[in-house]
């Protein structure tokens, strides 16, 4: 009989947990925003989220947890954008790896005008210590996924074109142009390996 009573208590502890640690990494997002990762304080974030230092240390191991914890997750919501749009783009028909490509990358660029105040964020180099390796990192494996969808001989086109849409995307947040991102996608859609415009240039 106990049990029956304590699993709907369990629950809605869970809930309430759940929607703490919600309100805490959106009131973060909101004080990052506005004033920076240097210049937040823990005591900035549980003020907006109504919350307590203790909750915030519940669900989190301070201030920098929460902005690895916000990136993570922007990540993860790019990344199932991309791999939608490549599914859809193979799903059509479509077999050109540098058409699948753009419209993987053209999904990045409007996820990243659609919160560009976060991807903003995580662009101003003002991080926590050690950012600067996390995103190295996600760069690389940014590329290993775009060398998946091309040939193991054409590692020099991976390494411009994912270069070229990183550019673009610090370039396109920090105007919120969709006009330049298309022109960039137009023009990195153009990009084929050395081997190829060689043999353009020859024939």
């Amino acid at each position: 009989m106990s049990s029956d009573v304590e699993q709907p208590v369990t629950a809605r502890t869970s809930e309430r947990g759940a929607a703490t640690r919600t309100a805490l990494l959106k009131a973060a997002k909101e004080v990052f925003v506005s004033k920076g990762f240097a210049e937040a304080g823990v005591t900035d974030v549980v003020g907006r989220a109504e919350a307590s230092v203790g909750s915030l240390y519940h669900h989190f191991s301070g201030k920098a947890d929460l902005y690895l914890t916000l990136f993570e997750e922007f990540q993860a919501k790019q990344a199932q954008r991309t791999s939608q749009a490549a599914r859809e783009a193979r799903a059509e028909g479509e077999s050109d790896p540098m058409k699948v490509f753009i419209r993987a990358a053209r999904a990045y660029l409007d996820g990243c005008l659609e919160e560009r105040e976060v991807a903003a964020l995580f662009l101003r180099g003002d991080g926590p210590p050690g950012f600067e390796v996390v995103m190295r990192d996600r760069l690389r494996k940014w590329a290993e996924r775009n060398a998946a969808l091309f040939d193991d001989d054409e590692g020099a086109l991976v390494v411009v074109i994912t270069g070229a849409l990183a550019a673009a995307v610090s370039e396109v947040v920090r105007t919120g142009d969709r006009d330049l991102a298309e022109d960039v996608l137009a023009i990195i859609g153009q990009i084929r390996p050395a081997a190829s415009a060689t043999g353009a240039a020859n024939g």
